[in-house]
């Protein structure tokens, strides 16, 4: 007890300082005290608990640590000296030279604390320089939660180099947060592009004219952009397809596009030329436009070369899957006028990814309404050439893919999902920051995400969670110094979250700032505010409803196959399916598609970047 008190003698606190309490105990980076019982028990500033930012004096520094745990301690000290209650520290960095014009913050501890030494309540100004990031690129995205005056700062630079993550249950102001911080990056970096995966609709209003919305009704997406695996998983509806048609396919696709090459020269005749498949200059996976019509009618001509009926039945059911799939209207985005205009690659590119971005560096990926047979093909397309294109452009302009619903896409199960998916948004996590692509997964339930590609992300939000399996997996991908503020986890507040890693300055309990009505993320997929609804519909109401639902269009240009799967050959052997009322958009069925005249000198830039893709 005497060497107790003579301890405290000689680490008084600073001048001006009420002392809350005094080191008892010491644990490599974690401290005990011994509270006050007037600054634990007291109200309003002074109150003491969980949360709260402690000083600790060490010669000319002052050590900065978050109190963890408040439980009250055997009396081995009397009441008079503070001993009833006992405070557990997080030791979070060194304030130096304290109080001093040439003060600076730094994490880790150089001076650890002793024994008596004498605690205070980390003040404004201390909470202020801790969180102050000397990046010159930073971003204001809210305050700390123990202090409002201090702003939350984020070095932009290093949160999207290393990619990031939002995570947290649902209802807990995620899209309204990830809201925010694509506002401060678009305001930080306004060289990046920004490609937002937008599963639920939610953020079509909120970026203004800063931002384009794609959705099914003015999304232009050729077939002929897709890998091989891509184009399979859209022919057969998203289901393991038949291997013996798959071979038909790998066969006749490179062939299809040589056909292509061939007769859109201008000193070609317009008939379909006769390819041997091993003079074929493409691959299946090489992105040039082909013909669905020659794709089916060299089907049609192999099958018409077998004697064997039960060989002529798996192509035929090969053709009859490929037209059914063309004529849904739900596809017109990639069947639809796909051959109009000849190559098309370099405006399709420019236009999903921005380059040039024309005042608009946004595209709001919309994806409620979409085909689900479609839709795995359809994200795996979009994720694959945003990395390829940063790839082949030498990652001149740096673009950011923001994926909402991430487990959707990355599911830690390996039976789950679509394979093609997961490897692209997988090489963007792990090659993507040395070509300009970065990533920012968005999601509910982290447990369910690829941990290998979660670990990738250096810089963590994590907000309210519930789900053991879920705090367990953000647990593993925190800082050791830093596991012991997870547990505040399941009580978080709307907004509020924690930040760790490479783009702040210490892990911290941050609050999202608030963004007006109007810029709030808002589902245009799932109903509108009660207060507003008309309870008297209008009769025609439910009819557009279901036009809507089942996804009818007037049918516009598109391949008719009929003439192909309904010769004469085929009627005596097989039934014939339904033909769509699509006309075909070329004038005779190989005649020479239209081209520009002219191209601009941006076009001819980005016809460059293509043509280098491809080679």
């Amino acid at each position: 007890m005497e060497f107790l008190q003579l301890t405290r003698d000689q680490h008084q606190p600073p001048s001006g300082a009420e002392p809350l309490g005094h080191v008892i105990a010491v644990r490599g980076s974690q401290v005990t005290l011994a509270l006050r019982t007037a600054a634990s028990n007291g109200g309003g500033e002074e109150r003491v608990t969980v949360g709260t930012f402690v000083g600790i004096r060490v010669g000319d520094s002052l050590l900065l640590a978050m109190i963890t745990n408040v439980a009250v301690q055997s009396r081995t000290v009397s009441d008079s000296e503070g001993g009833a209650v006992a405070a557990d520290l997080d030791m979070l960095g060194e304030i130096q030279n304290h109080g001093r014009s040439d003060a600076r913050f730094q994490r880790g501890i150089v001076n650890h604390p002793a024994i008596g030494d004498c605690a205070i309540r980390a003040g404004s100004p201390e909470l202020r320089l801790a969180f102050t990031i000397g990046a010159s690129n930073i971003i204001d995205i809210g305050h700390l939660h123990q202090d409002h005056a201090v702003s939350a700062h984020i070095d932009v630079d290093h949160m999207l180099n290393k990619h990031f993550a939002v995570l947290g249950t649902t209802g807990v102001g995620k899209s309204s947060g990830v809201a925010v911080l694509l506002h401060e990056i678009l305001k930080a970096r306004p060289d990046v592009r920004i490609f937002l995966l937008d599963a639920h609709n939610e953020y079509g209003r909120c970026f203004g004219d800063r931002a384009q919305v794609i959705n099914t009704q003015n999304l232009k997406l050729p077939f002929w952009l897709f890998s091989f695996e891509e184009l399979c998983d859209v022919f057969f509806g998203g289901r393991k397809g038949l291997e013996e048609e798959i071979e038909y396919l790998a066969e006749v696709i490179p062939i299809a596009k040589n056909t292509y090459a061939q007769n859109r020269r201008p000193t070609d005749s317009p008939i379909i030329r006769r390819t041997d498949s091993r003079n074929v200059a493409f691959t299946i996976d090489t992105p040039v436009p082909f013909r669905i019509t020659d794709l089916v009618m060299l089907l049609n001509e192999r099958m018409g070369k077998l004697e064997n009926r039960s060989s002529r039945l798996a192509y035929y059911k090969l053709m009859t899957r490929i037209e059914t799939v063309v004529n849904d209207p739900r596809h017109a985005f990639m069947f639809e006028n796909a051959n109009v205009g000849g190559d098309t690659m370099a405006e399709v590119l420019s236009r999903l990814f921005r380059l040039p971005t024309n005042g608009v560096p946004m595209t709001v990926m919309q994806f409620a309404g979409f085909p689900s047979d479609v839709l795995d093909a359809v994200v795996s397309v979009l994720c694959r050439m945003a990395f390829e294109l940063g790839l082949w452009s030498d990652g001149v302009s740096p673009l950011l893919l923001v994926c909402e619903e991430a487990h959707r896409y990355v599911s830690a199960d390996r039976s789950l999902g679509f394979d093609p998916t997961r490897r692209s948004i997988a090489r963007i996590a792990k090659e993507g920051r040395k070509y300009g692509v970065f990533l920012g997964l968005i999601s509910q339930r982290p447990s369910e995400i690829d941990p290998t590609i979660l670990s990738q992300c250096s810089t963590l939000f994590a907000m309210r969670m519930t789900n053991d399996n879920d705090q367990d997996l953000v647990r593993t991908t925190v800082p050791d110094t830093a596991t012991s503020l997870l547990s505040f986890l399941p009580s978080l507040g709307t907004r509020e979250v924690f930040a760790f890693g490479e783009g702040v300055a210490m892990p911290s309990r941050l609050r999202f700032k608030e963004m007006a009505p109007e810029m709030l993320p808002r589902s245009d997929a799932t109903g509108v505010d009660p207060r507003v609804v008309d309870p008297e519909m209008q009769h025609d109401f439910m009819a557009s409803v279901v036009e809507r639902w089942r996804g009818v269009r007037t049918p516009a240009d598109g391949p008719d196959l009929s003439y192909v799967l309904g010769g004469a050959d085929l009627q005596s052997s097989f039934p014939i399916a339904p033909t769509s009322p699509h006309q075909s958009a070329e004038p005779e069925h190989f005649g020479q598609l239209r081209r520009p005249s002219t191209m601009r000198a941006e076009d001819t830039l980005r016809q460059t970047l293509s043509d280098r893709w491809r080679k």
